[in-house]
């Protein structure tokens, strides 16, 4: 059974950008064993990431995303049955937030600075389609 995975979390202030590309080869590597794909979005005061794959090895990944020390504020914002991967092409897709064209962001929030804790899963799913759509996502595998 697959399993898609979307949750919000803060940054810990103190990551640096050679942290941020070490915690995104580390998932590239480890995840093509546990037959997880997905997409990390990171600005500096969130990170958004969808886990998809079966049930128990998202679901294992998350919980250990929920003890990392790096995330404060881990809330689950989308967890649901998937028929197919959204982001199967991607053993860890990435987004850099900061870099997205301010309109794009203001289409699906308040200000054009993303806070995925204060939109809903449904409107963090449809900017990570438009995300797809429009060729913003790095990493393919």
């Amino acid at each position: 059974m697959l399993i898609q995975l979307l949750y919000a979390s803060r940054p810990d202030p103190a990551i640096t950008a050679e942290q941020m590309e070490s915690i995104l080869l580390q998932s590239r590597r480890n995840n093509p064993p546990l037959g997880i794909t997905g997409i990390l979005c990171h600005s500096g005061e969130s990170f958004i990431q969808v886990l998809e794959g079966g049930r128990s090895a998202v679901n294992d990944m998350y919980n250990r995303i929920t003890r990392d020390s790096r995330h404060r504020q881990v809330e689950l914002l989308h967890y649901a049955e998937i028929t197919e991967r959204m982001f199967g092409n991607w053993t860890m897709g990435h987004v850099n937030l900061a870099k997205l064209n301010p309109a794009m962001v203001l289409k699906y929030s308040e200000t054009s600075t993303l806070d995925p804790h204060k939109v809903s899963g449904r409107v963090s799913m449809a900017l990570l389609q438009e995300l797809i759509a429009s060729a913003a996502i790095v990493g393919r595998s």
